[in-house]
């Protein structure tokens, strides 16, 4: 049996033909008669134990009680259930993920670039641009592109870089300090 990639889908390809293949790491827990392996350490909707038992008895009591009986622990011996209503539990986690991307901050790296023979008015719009764009919390990648012959005089881009950290000085860091990557000059500034 091979294993292929197609589109991003993992398929096991025999003779009688191409099946998808399971990511055991995504899969969901398994609920009531899913659970096959016998006996089971049991868990009470409380949160005691219940000791270990066999998958029918611990099923019988999950439905006595109206709850389902989830595996919450595959991977143990004896594997461990829990007596819990499931559809409560997959809504609880869904809520559990929308705070937790609400909270998450996610902060992006802007380009502002430059020219070695900036004029005054150019420089400080574009200043301007990178200071907004740290004060809503983003990195800013300082590039000075050099263009023919001005690469022979890298001090001059220099003197730019320095002077845009010196202006941004107040709310900003020096991530990483200018260095040249082929015919341009970076350098990362990061809110303070």
């Amino acid at each position: 049996m091979r294993r292929g990639l197609l589109q991003g889908f993992a398929f096991s390809v025999s003779s009688t033909g191409a099946r998808p293949i399971q990511d055991s790491t995504k899969r969901p827990p398994r609920v009531n008669r899913q659970i096959r392996i016998s006996p089971v350490r049991v868990i009470g909707a409380d949160g005691s134990q219940l000791g270990i038992m066999e998958v029918d008895v611990a099923l019988a009591q999950a439905v006595e009680q109206g709850l389902d009986l989830v595996e919450v622990a595959a991977a143990a011996r004896p594997p461990v259930v829990r007596i819990m209503d499931f559809g409560k539990f997959k809504f609880e986690q869904a809520k559990q993920a929308r705070i937790a991307k609400k909270k998450q901050h996610v902060i992006h790296l802007k380009e502002v670039k430059y020219r070695p023979g900036i004029d005054d008015h150019d420089f400080e719009t574009k200043t301007r641009h990178a200071r907004r764009f740290l004060e809503e919390g983003n990195k800013v990648k300082v590039t000075l592109m050099f263009r023919g012959r001005q690469i022979a005089h890298p001090e001059l881009g220099r003197q730019v870089v320095d002077r845009v950290s010196q202006e941004l000085a107040d709310l900003a860091k020096i991530e990483s300090s200018p260095s040249m990557e082929g015919k341009s000059m970076t350098m990362i500034l990061a809110p303070k």
